[in-house]
């Protein structure tokens, strides 16, 4: 069932709408509207997003909102589609795939695309319902926003409805629909769809749309073999490099790293199975469907680099000469390994010039968090306190080898004596985050949707927008994770 899109049944949400993506062709996507969901009520808001779009106070509150953001009425100035893409999944070749459950509105004039996540059937849809369901829509809704607090590249969340309505996953669940927005949702899926049909003109039409919109340095002449489509082949795994050192160095799994969920941009997007770490555990496999390991923690930079080859065998049409798109790829390996040494060092307040024994004290402490299984966010944020006040009991108990800590913190604390510890503590409280997205938390806001209480919901945002403030009240969030959470399992259906 399709809803009415005559002029006078829209909805004015208050933004102005340019559609660039629907220029494109008809070849890459289907016009689709939202399907309804019966009796809406609000999940979610997010009121700085919200402002920062400039969209009206009263939209909290606003009724036509509700309708509009569950699909339930059509959006004024807004041409809803579906793209078609296509990748690899979980290493294999899975042929066409496209939006099967996310429906493009369209792009403000503020750059920002705006997607409504679980609003129905579309034509990629394939065995599936079109369907979100609430507890996968809470977790994406809290990890976009606290991904942005931590300052990695991401989709953004502005809010989320539910509904009672039933949607069948391994069980009967109910359904949401998440509004998300980012500057482009294309992912490398797009032009490996293309590529593989041989479609050449528009695999040359997407590819100059993204340049054209968002790579626009790619054509000046003194790029990589003076060629555009390498160039921007250059830039994607610049920047893909750089997200995927933000991850590491904070602890975050994906857990789906699909070529069709790796984003043109470098931002992290479609959040399914994702955790943060508890215990550092470098192979440390979040996805229950992931039987394999093929995106544990420690293999997501490699995963990362073998997408951005498959992007490479996609745009080779465009950029003609194996030797130039390989030499475009090369970044990847020095960019991950700079920004990923530049961001450990940060953590440990090591701001001055690389001293030699730099690298051993990064690598040192990793393997002790390792052996003893220690807390990955508690052990950071406990550091910045310990380096401050001086006291290092809280840090020392967390180890079970104190002797080999012991050996650590002396190398450590003289390779700081020089740096005012104040001075030094302030910064790494700036780096090192108190709150993270865990799973237990994403657990409990979870519990409390299914029972009409968005209190936690509330609160997780509060202290997620700014995760390294200290936040009192919220001191629960930031503790250990209860016997409890090491049951929870997540899969792709997360």
């Amino acid at each position: 069932m399709n809803l009415s899109t005559h002029s006078h049944d829209a909805i004015d949400l208050g933004l102005t709408w340019r559609n660039t993506f629907a220029g494109l062709g008809e070849e890459f996507y289907s016009r689709v509207s939202p399907q309804p969901l019966p009796e809406p009520y609000w999940v979610a808001q997010n009121v700085s997003l919200a402002g920062e779009l400039g969209l009206p106070p009263s939209w909290r509150e606003s009724s036509d909102h509700l309708q509009a953001l569950s699909g339930n009425r059509a959006v004024a100035g807004a041409e809803p589609l579906a793209s078609v893409y296509s990748g690899h999944q979980f290493g294999v070749w899975a042929g066409q795939l496209g939006d099967g459950r996310a429906i493009l509105l369209g792009q403000t004039t503020g750059g920002l695309e705006v997607q409504l996540k679980g609003a129905g059937l579309t034509p990629y849809s394939r065995m599936a319902d079109g369907r979100a369901v609430l507890r996968s829509s809470v977790r994406e809704f809290l990890c976009s926003e606290a991904m942005h607090g931590l300052r990695i590249p991401t989709t953004r969340a502005l809010c989320l409805t539910g509904s009672e309505a039933p949607v069948y996953r391994e069980t009967a669940e109910t359904a949401a629909v998440l509004t998300r927005l980012a500057p482009s949702f294309v992912r490398f899926g797009h032009f490996e769809h293309f590529s593989a049909r041989a479609q050449l003109g528009q695999l040359k039409t997407l590819a100059d749309h993204v340049i054209d919109r968002h790579y626009p340095q790619c054509r000046s002449a003194n790029t990589i073999g003076g060629n555009a489509y390498a160039a921007l082949l250059q830039a994607v795994s610049e920047r893909t490099a750089k997200m995927l050192a933000h991850w590491q160095a904070v602890g975050f799994c994906h857990g789906v790293m699909n070529t069709d969920n790796m984003s043109i941009l470098g931002l992290t997007i479609d959040y399914g199975p994702f955790q943060f770490l508890d215990a550092y555990q470098p192979s440390h496999i979040c996805n229950h469907s992931d039987t394999q390991g093929r995106y544990a923690f420690n293999r997501q930079p490699n995963v990362a680099y073998w997408n951005l080859f498959c992007l490479a065998q996609a745009l080779m049409p465009l950029i003609e000469e194996q030797e130039i798109a390989l030499a475009a790829l090369e970044p990847f390996k020095t960019v991950f390994p700079q920004e990923l040494e530049r961001q450990m060092r940060a953590k440990l307040g090591l701001l001055e010039d690389a001293a030699p024994d730099d690298r051993a004290l990064i690598e040192d402490v990793l393997s002790l968090l390792a052996r003893s299984g220690i807390d990955y966010t508690i052990f950071w944020r406990r550091l910045s306190h310990s380096v401050g006040d001086g006291d290092v009991t809280p840090l020392r108990d967390l180890f079970l080898d104190a002797t080999g800590f012991d050996a650590w913190w002396l190398r450590y604390t003289q390779r700081i004596a020089a740096t005012s510890r104040e001075q030094l503590s302030k910064l790494m409280l700036g780096t090192n985050p108190k709150f993270v997205l865990r799973n237990h938390l994403a657990e409990l806001a979870i519990q409390g949707a299914k029972q009409k209480d968005f209190s936690t919901i509330v609160n997780l945002l509060q202290v997620l927008e700014a995760p390294f403030d200290e936040h009192p009240a919220f001191e629960y969030y930031a503790d250990f994770p209860p016997d409890w959470a090491h049951s929870i399992e997540i899969s792709c259906s997360s």
